[in-house]
């Protein structure tokens, strides 16, 4: 099984506690150490399978726009903003349980043009409040055509979301792009104007396989409107 980066800590720490705790409670037939060290065991077991990082292919079709994160489609929507032209974008929200898959991965082929971290609240991410006022990542990606916004969004617990891009980073579609560690959040901001949504709410997805939205020409785009 591959593993996300910096997994190892998280899995070796209470693995190793469980284990010295086991060796201590058989030693001594001292229940308390036998019972520490099953949890410890169980914690890093838990955090194996939580860190677990597998591999995923992208659709080869160059319009498609792949889901950044494992979960359930919680929100599509067109809302107001300003970052993309004509002030409107297609608003994607995922959301992950303690049982998804929790790589977060590119959704469009571009550039990391601009990366920036925002402090904020701890809301229930559950909570549409969340997407606004938590604290979150933004990562923006340039890609041919279209552009997409990716909000990696703390949730009350553990709080730690992790970009591993830098800007001016060249990414492909599907590539690793960070991890919410117990986050269960990610947003993802497209032009409203240059693509079309391929997901409803209750829609399961895998990040940098599931295609979420697809790019359209301005000659689609007239012909559809027409």
């Amino acid at each position: 099984m591959r593993l996300a980066r910096g997994a190892v800590p998280w899995v070796a720490v209470p693995f190793a506690a469980g284990v010295v705790a086991l060796a201590v409670g058989v030693r001594t037939a001292d229940f308390s150490w036998l019972a520490g060290g099953v949890v410890g065991i169980i914690v890093g077991l838990f955090m194996l399978y939580f860190h677990r990082n597998p591999d995923r292919k992208p659709p080869a079709d160059p319009d498609a726009v792949v889901a950044a994160a494992d979960g359930t489609v919680r929100r599509v929507e067109e809302v107001e903003d300003e970052r993309f032209a004509g002030g409107r974008a297609l608003c994607v929200s995922i959301f992950l349980s303690p049982l998804d898959v929790h790589v977060n991965r590119a959704p469009i082929t571009g550039t990391v043009s601009e990366y920036r971290y925002v402090p904020g609240r701890h809301f229930f991410t559950i909570q549409e409040k969340s997407s606004e006022y938590n604290e979150h990542t933004e990562i923006v990606l340039a890609g041919e055509g279209v552009r997409c916004i990716v909000h990696q969004i703390a949730g009350p617990f553990v709080r730690r979301v992790v970009c591993w891009l830098r800007e001016g980073e060249r990414v492909a579609k599907g590539q690793e792009l960070g991890m919410m560690r117990f986050g269960s959040r990610l947003d993802m901001y497209l032009p409203a104007r240059a693509v079309r949504g391929c997901v409803g709410v209750g829609c399961k997805v895998i990040a940098g396989t599931t295609v979420v939205a697809r790019m359209v020409s301005d000659e689609q785009e007239r012909q559809e409107s027409s």
